[in-house]
């Protein structure tokens, strides 16, 4: 089975900067995600990109998270700017197991997670 493990988690303050780093063994040209879980709230979706490499995000980091993949390093990656004590949260990398074309936006769409990653954003 696909495994994902993520990476470059950490605590930063309001208006900083975080890269995020999901490495996938039996990496696929499929719907690849990142979700983020806040204490006492579910999992929601944070950004997409499809085997084209389409991306599309949640309006809540739109124009301040990029979402990418480099597809011969079998490797997704977030790059988080202007961060915000909002974005406080453990965020989840996924992967599809099939094509989906669009992605989906919901975590029922995704197949594969990681463990998670911590990122603290302070005031």
């Amino acid at each position: 089975q696909v495994q994902l493990v993520e990476s470059g988690g950490g605590s930063v303050q309001a208006g900083g900067s975080l890269r995020l780093s999901c490495a996938a063994s039996g990496y696929a040209r499929y719907c690849m995600a990142w979700f983020r879980q806040a204490p006492g709230k579910e999992r929601e979706g944070v950004a997409t990109i499809d085997s084209d490499g389409l991306p599309r995000y949640a309006d809540s980091v739109k124009g301040r998270f990029t979402i990418s993949k480099d597809n011969a390093k079998k490797t997704l990656y977030l790059q988080m700017n202007s961060l915000k004590p909002e974005d406080t949260a453990i965020y989840y990398c996924a992967q599809s197991g099939r094509d989906y074309i669009p992605c989906a936006w919901r975590d029922s769409g995704y197949r594969y997670w990681g463990q998670g990653t911590q990122v603290t954003v302070s005031s």
